[in-house]
């Protein structure tokens, strides 16, 4: 039987012990924490239902109507019409999340944040509390309890697949362990939609395969797997088998960055829509050189009236990179040609750049080009 809300900790030694600590209902927690009304009323974090925009959190009040994140505000005022539509204040929640990390800091230095509200926790070489990493976890909620007036669930386990999975388990307040012994059968008996890395899309291409829980999965070879799902075809395959080697990543290197914008109301207008992505390139321009970073694939998003979405991107070549909001700008033209845009009412553009190098080590490329030529 899995282990949940418990005391002990008898995972071996040699295996690693992995924290994954989940804030509960992060950004509406933190709304009721600093306004004692909302306190036991259904809360929304994001867009006015008026205007439109999406959830970007819900407090369990409110899931209970079955609202949830990105879902449009318009229909979770549908789904709850009493419920407490509030702006984000990411100051808050940025302060509130520095003081969360601060904790983690007292108990091990091996920390990946995975955002604002999440982080993995390698606790494999602590001393504290004879080494319980379960113990460990439960200090680190009381503590996140006792300072910040918030409520944190954590999962325990040897990786940090299913130190995530775990967290999950007993929200909200929920403390789970999973054991390397009780892997396998746990794993056999969880539906793939919970597997982590497995979304609504690849969920139903495995429920046309027959796959329907990690038994099923399991049943399948790894060239099996790779054919019908590519290179995630190998993660599946490990995973189902709780194997998860990745260890936990103390810095993140930045693989995108980018703005978008909602309208109010549909675009049609070419010209309006270039009067926005010109403000955009603008912003993910200033966001390039704060990083002192230039760019060598640009992504277009849109997203028509219909809510289908498109991305159309294209990498230049490395004496091409994009540094400003021209060069970002003067590759657009080509992209936007290959959308609707002009011919169908758009609700959303943006603008994400990948595919990172150093400004200075690209400056001083050129540099070594230009003295060729020079000479």
């Amino acid at each position: 039987m899995l282990n949940t809300n418990t005391v002990t900790d008898d995972t071996p030694t040699p295996a690693r012990k992995i924290i994954h600590i989940d804030m509960d209902a992060f950004f509406a927690s933190v709304e009721q924490r600093d306004f004692p009304e909302y306190r036991g009323r259904p809360v929304i974090v994001g867009a006015p239902p008026e205007k439109r925009g999406v959830v970007a959190a819900a407090s369990y009040e409110a899931r209970q109507f079955g609202i949830h994140s990105a879902m449009p505000s318009s229909q979770a005022r549908k789904l709850c019409p009493d419920a407490i539509f509030v702006s984000p204040r990411f100051d808050a929640y940025r302060e509130c999340s520095k003081h969360i990390h601060q904790i983690f800091q007292r108990f091990t230095d091996v920390i990946e944040p995975l955002s604002l509200d999440e982080a993995f926790l390698d606790v494999s070489n602590s001393a504290l509390f004879q080494g319980s990493a379960t113990l460990l976890a439960k200090e680190i909620k009381r503590q996140i309890s006792e300072e910040l007036q918030l409520v944190a669930s954590a999962g325990v386990s040897y990786c940090k697949f299913l130190a995530k999975i775990a967290s999950d388990l007993d929200k909200p307040d929920g403390l789970a362990v999973i054991k390397p012994e009780q892997a396998e059968d746990f794993l056999a008996s969880l539906p793939v939609r919970k597997f982590f890395g497995i979304g609504k899309s690849t969920e139903a291409r495995m429920h046309q395969l027959g796959i329907y829980h990690g038994s099923d999965l399991k049943q399948w070879h790894l060239p099996q797997l790779q054919q019908h799902f590519g290179k995630s075809g190998h993660f599946y395959y490990d995973i189902v088998r709780g194997i998860d080697n990745r260890p936990v990543k103390t810095s993140r290197v930045r693989k995108s960055i980018g703005k978008e914008t909602t309208f109010a109301k549909d675009l049609l207008d070419k010209d309006e829509m270039w009067a926005v992505l010109r403000k955009l390139a603008a912003k993910v321009s200033e966001m390039l050189e704060k990083r002192n970073f230039c760019a060598l694939t640009i992504t277009l998003k849109v997203k028509y009236n219909n809510f289908q979405q498109i991305t159309r991107s294209h990498t230049v070549a490395g004496t091409q990179v994009m540094n400003s909001s021209e060069s970002i700008l003067n590759q657009l033209h080509d992209l936007i040609e290959k959308t609707d845009i002009g011919v169908r009412p758009v609700r959303l553009l943006g603008i994400s750049l990948s595919n990172f190098q150093d400004r200075d080590q690209q400056t001083q490329a050129d540099n070594q080009q230009m003295s060729l030529f020079t000479e």
